[in-house]
């Protein structure tokens, strides 16, 4: 990646963020795609009924036609997570799990909305009681409290290294750490105690939680648990710069027929904007959104010159 201030920013590598990466290119923007295919729902589908798709075709299989067809184009890709992003003036400024700090005009997120469960005895029933999925929303209310957070990605990374900040022990349960080096270094000379190759097998507790059960039969005394399974999530990253959501369920970004959302500069696209959860609307609200993006962040870039 380059050092300079894109136009462009599509968090999301699916078929949403990789059609709106295509239309801001050939508008000219300097674009750049930030994610994982593996992280599309598209990835292990099989795709038969999308127009002029002949046969049954293999989601990966699309994606990476979807990557190759981009950097062609000109955009730039990365498959990194997105750790934060802040809002200052007219440019969001977008910290990847690597570290770097990338400048941008405007945003788009195209990602899923999905939060994965544990799916274990207590995880339902402590709900909201110790048991959370968001390390950002969350993190104050274990203030020198003993808590534990699980997953291989940088989620569950990032997510333990924020709570040192809070509290007064730290665990990460975690089957195989797939992050950076980057961000392994950090986690390395934190003071953050790793149970490595081993897993959650259930949360303990009767009004709240009191503890994890690991899978290698060895038990924390915790309370509060942090599921941080994959990246963080796209809702998580959009209220953070206060972009509203849907005032129904609450689970999609709440945004206009031209992808815009409440904030000046951020869209979005694909699942993460409402049903169906289809790729051809994905592709087309990719479309719009690439393409309105790029028109308002040239249009800043001439103000400036």
């Amino acid at each position: 990646m380059t050092e300079e201030l894109y136009d462009v920013v599509i968090i999301g590598a699916g078929p949403a963020g990789l059609q709106a990466a295509i239309n801001a290119v050939r508008k000219k923007a300097t674009v750049l795609v930030l994610g994982r295919p593996e992280r599309s729902s598209l990835y292990k589908a099989h795709i038969e009924n999308y127009l002029c798709v002949d046969g049954v075709r293999e989601g990966a299989e699309l994606l990476a036609v979807g990557i190759d067809q981009v950097q062609r184009f000109g955009a730039e890709y990365s498959p990194e997570d997105v750790l934060h992003i802040e809002h200052a003036s007219d440019t969001f400024a977008i910290r990847v799990e690597s570290g770097k700090t990338i400048k941008t005009r405007s945003v788009i997120f195209a990602t899923g909305t999905s939060r994965k469960k544990l799916k274990v005895k207590g995880e339902k029933e402590l709900s909201g009681k110790g048991v959370s999925y968001c390390v950002d929303c969350d993190a104050n209310f274990y203030r020198n409290a003993k808590v534990v957070v699980v997953g291989n990605e940088s989620a569950a990374v990032d997510g333990a290294l924020t709570l040192l900040g809070y509290a007064s022990e730290v665990h990460l349960v975690t089957k195989e750490i797939a992050v950076s080096e980057e961000l392994q270094k950090k986690l390395l000379e934190s003071g953050i105690t790793v149970h490595r190759d081993t897993w959650v097998a259930e949360i303990l507790g009767e009004n709240s939680v009191e503890g994890v059960l690991l899978e290698n039969g060895t038990q924390l005394e915790v309370e509060g648990i942090f599921i941080e399974l994959g990246a963080k999530g796209a809702l998580e990253l959009a209220t953070s710069i206060e972009v509203q959501l849907d005032s129904e369920t609450f689970t999609h970004i709440d945004c206009n027929k031209k992808q815009q959302t409440n904030i000046t500069g951020v869209y979005a696209a694909g699942d993460i904007a409402g049903h169906p959860y289809q790729m051809a609307k994905a592709v087309g609200e990719g479309c719009v959104a690439g393409w309105e993006a790029a028109n308002y962040a040239l249009k800043q870039k001439r103000t400036e010159g």
